[in-house]
């Protein structure tokens, strides 16, 4: 058991748990805002185009509810609830979309950072000194043969 606990404490403490925390926290953050984009703007429009008042209400009566003489409610109305179904694809698909951009622009960011510390610093001028010896080496070469 003393083992169990000792890996456990290792892992909970390595950074790696902590930046994940962070992102599930701001991942909460960003699908608030996301679905915000969804209810107040998208599906407004969407709602336009299509004529419902609410799109999450539509639906399709299969059954519809049965009342008694006295007005109560005998047997509820079945329902087939489209519109929420077809309002969560949207959702998903937005937020996949959103996901995918940020992680694309965030790879490619990391990769150009990465060749930036990849390449070569250029190498310095040649002194005086550095040119004359060339040409000493240059010239014993071509003696030599």
């Amino acid at each position: 058991m003393g083992k169990f606990i000792e890996d456990f404490k290792a892992f909970a403490l390595k950074g790696n748990v902590i930046d994940m925390a962070i992102g599930v926290i701001v991942g909460g953050a960003f699908g608030k805002i996301v679905t915000s984009l969804v209810n107040d703007i998208i599906m407004p429009i969407v709602t336009l185009a299509t004529g419902n008042a609410r799109f999450s209400d539509a639906a399709a009566v299969l059954r519809p509810e049965e009342v008694n003489a006295a007005g109560e409610v005998v047997r509820e109305a079945v329902m087939f609830n489209y519109g929420m179904f077809i309002q969560n694809i949207v959702d998903f698909i937005i937020i996949a979309l959103c996901i995918f951009i940020a992680l694309r622009y965030t790879v490619k960011f990391m990769h150009k950072e990465a060749k930036e510390e990849e390449a070569p610093a250029p190498a310095p001028e040649p002194t005086a000194e550095e040119k004359l010896l060339v040409e000493i080496r240059d010239l014993l070469k071509e003696q030599k043969k």
